[in-house]
């Protein structure tokens, strides 16, 4: 079988265990044989072969491959996936980012059907080189261009994690410049030279933590998240509710009449541009602040006019 055949059929058990945790061997067994036509598009020359032997050498791959671990449980006598919450978004987006890949793939006579979107390459060849300079701990030099500046500049940077934002990949790393830690995107970063010269990763820095109450890309320094309370009309309530605005939303209220929920947040020019996209289908109840902001371009907008 072909590694993409391997490959997967690795993401099926994957699949299996999400959906259903605690499957047996047969359940997987039946599983994979369901699926044999799938696997057949990506390799027709495999052979169906899923016996107790290769399920175990399947969770060794699966761990090496992907960093997921497979465990069986002696007690509900299944197989389940141990993952953390994050680790277990990640998995998700794995299996979101192949599911696509394969889709498109086999689909190649069925682009009149396939739509996407046209745009530039955000930067993610760099990805690959930036995990291993994070991982072993190595600067990085790089040409960096902002967008309201005309000149590049040289920048020497310490990269502590990656992060995406609205189809942009990000790189966090402290500017040796003036020792602090920034966001580079990806799509703006040239020339990118990963050094021998080490660094220590500071134990204070958690881009979970930095970034538990930020929307988007920006984090402020010396400011308190904010209580905000916005209030949706039912019918753009449902688009948040299924894809909510951020991880610490929570739902106030929901009714035939709005949809009320609350975040807490810094109050970002990122988290405006998102208030301000949704026009009169939204209204910010709190803080009063950011309500007068809002109040404020619309009022500036609409005078364009």
């Amino acid at each position: 079988m072909s590694k993409r055949g391997y490959i997967s059929r690795y993401l099926l058990i994957l699949k299996k265990l999400k959906a259903k945790p605690y499957s047996t061997y047969e359940e997987l067994q039946a599983y994979i044989d369901n699926q044999f036509e799938y696997l057949q598009m990506q390799d027709d020359t495999l052979n169906i072969g899923f016996s107790k032997r290769t399920l175990q050498r399947d969770i060794r791959e699966v761990r090496n491959v992907f960093g997921i671990d497979i465990e069986y449980s002696k007690s509900l006598k299944g197989y389940y996936i141990t993952q953390s919450d994050t680790e277990n978004m990640n998995f998700q987006r794995m299996i979101e980012a192949f599911d696509m890949f394969n889709s498109l793939n086999l689909a190649q006579d069925l682009t009149p059907f396939i739509h996407l979107e046209k745009r530039k390459p955000q930067g993610t060849e760099n990805l690959y080189g930036l995990l291993h300079a994070i991982k072993n701990k190595l600067q990085i030099k790089f040409i960096y261009q902002k967008f309201w500046e005309e000149e590049t500049t040289a920048r020497k940077v310490e990269p502590y994690a990656l992060k995406e934002f609205k189809n942009r990949w990000y790189v966090m790393a402290k500017d040796s410049k003036d020792k602090n830690v920034k966001s580079f995107a990806l799509d703006r970063l040239s020339n990118l030279e990963i050094t021998n010269l080490t660094f220590i990763y500071p134990n204070t820095f958690s881009i979970e933590q930095t970034y538990r109450h930020c929307f988007g890309i920006i984090c402020p320094i010396d400011e308190e998240p904010q209580e905000i309370i916005l209030s949706f009309d039912p019918f753009q309530g449902k688009y948040i509710k299924t894809l909510p605005l951020h991880e610490t939303q929570e739902i106030l209220e929901d009714n035939d009449d709005e949809l009320l929920v609350k975040l807490k947040l810094y109050v970002t020019h990122d988290l405006i541009m998102e208030l301000l996209s949704f026009g009169d289908n939204m209204k910010v109840i709190k803080p009063k602040s950011l309500v007068k902001e809002i109040k404020l371009a619309h009022k500036k907008a609409f005078d364009q006019y």
